[in-house]
C-alpha cells in the first residue's frame, strides 16, 4: 500500500485537493522484481481500470509490463479510503490525500500536474489552478475589500 502523501505551505487558503474524480495522477514507477525506473511518468486515474492479464476478475487503475523484466505489474486505488483534502492544519507538514496499493511496483516520486482546486480559509472564494514549477500563487480579492 502506498500512502501519497504531499506537503505545502498554504497561506489563507485550505482544503487543497485535484479537481476532479478523473484526475490524472502522475508517478515515477520502478519494477520491484528488477529495480528498473521506468523513464517516462505513468499515470492513472480513479474512473478507469483495466482487466489484470491472467486474473478471473482483477481489475486495476494502471497495469505496467516492464521492459527490461517482462513482468506485468500492477496498481489500484483503494476505493474505501476517500480522497482527503489538505487542509490549513497541516500547513508544513506531510498530510496523506490518497492510498494506493501496488503489486510488483512502487511509485518513487510524484508529479502534481493537473488541475488542483482549493479556497480561502476566510472568504471561502474557490481558486482553480494548476501549479507552475511546483508552486502556486494567487490574491483573494473578496479578503481584501
Amino acid at each position: 500500500r502506498l500512502n501519497l502523501e504531499i506537503k505545502a505551505d498554504l497561506e489563507n487558503v485550505t482544503d487543497l485537493t485535484p479537481a476532479a474524480d478523473d484526475f490524472e495522477y502522475f508517478f515515477q514507477v520502478t519494477c520491484t522484481s528488477c529495480r528498473e525506473v521506468h523513464p517516462k511518468l505513468v499515470s492513472l486515474n480513479r474512473t478507469e481500470e483495466r482487466e489484470v492479464s491472467g486474473s478471473r476478475h482483477g481489475t486495476a487503475h494502471l497495469i505496467w509490463r516492464c521492459s527490461n523484466c517482462k513482468h506485468e505489474n500492477s496498481a489500484k486505488f483503494d476505493t474505501s479510503t476517500p480522497i482527503c483534502p489538505y487542509t490549513a492544519d497541516h500547513s508544513g507538514t506531510f498530510s496523506r490525500i490518497l492510498v494506493v496499493e501496488c503489486r510488483g511496483l512502487e511509485f518513487i516520486d510524484f508529479d502534481p500536474r493537473g488541475e488542483w482546486t482549493c479556497k480561502g480559509t476566510d472568504s471561502k472564494t474557490i481558486f482553480d489552478f494548476e501549479f507552475q514549477e511546483d508552486e502556486w500563487f494567487d490574491y483573494d480579492e473578496k479578503v481584501c475589500k
